[in-house]
């Protein structure tokens, strides 16, 4: 039997977007997040987080400062009895400034590559699973991986989304 999941991007549906994020005191958790996963887990849904994270490419913060600051956000979903299954992320941007990190991939949204990499990974059938976005890219993404549901958290409507909310309330709601 595969996998359902629910697919969240960081910024924006777990934190508040303040814009490249990257250490703990500026990381704010969005009000409702936890209640969201909490409900996941109880309906069998791995929690997988889908997320750009073009600071690093463009040199803002590192892959250490990345890394630690998602070491954290996980011992938070613990305090909270919710374990995230994994963390899937794009450091990429092509008009980033570290060579390494400045490149056309596959992993970046609106692109596919992180979503087929967890379900190969983790048995997720797409097909049964959700993904929560604040951006037209996070859905584009998902439709293209064939994820089934895809929730856009936001005051305006994307052609990508099956619905449209305002808050995690309403996300409770759909799982």
């Amino acid at each position: 039997m595969r996998n359902r999941a629910l697919f969240l991007d960081r910024d924006g549906i777990i934190n508040h977007d303040y814009g490249y994020i990257a250490t703990r005191e500026r990381f704010h958790f969005i009000d409702g997040i936890f209640e969201v996963c909490r409900q996941a887990l109880a309906k069998n849904y791995l929690i997988i987080v889908i997320t750009n994270q073009s600071g690093i490419a463009r040199g803002l913060f590192s892959l250490d400062d990345f890394h630690k600051l998602t070491a954290w956000m996980h011992d938070q979903f613990k305090e909270h009895s919710i374990a995230i299954t994994q963390v899937y992320f794009c450091p990429h941007h092509p008009d980033g400034k570290l060579p390494e990190f400045s490149i056309i991939c596959s992993c970046r949204k609106p692109k596919p590559g992180l979503f087929l990499k967890a379900a190969q990974e983790h048995q997720i059938d797409l097909n049964q699973s959700i993904m929560v976005g604040d951006k037209a890219r996070d859905l584009i993404a998902a439709q293209a991986a064939g994820v089934g549901a895809r929730v856009l958290m936001a005051d305006h409507p994307c052609e990508a989304a099956t619905h449209v909310i305002s808050s995690h309330l309403h996300l409770i709601k759909l799982l």
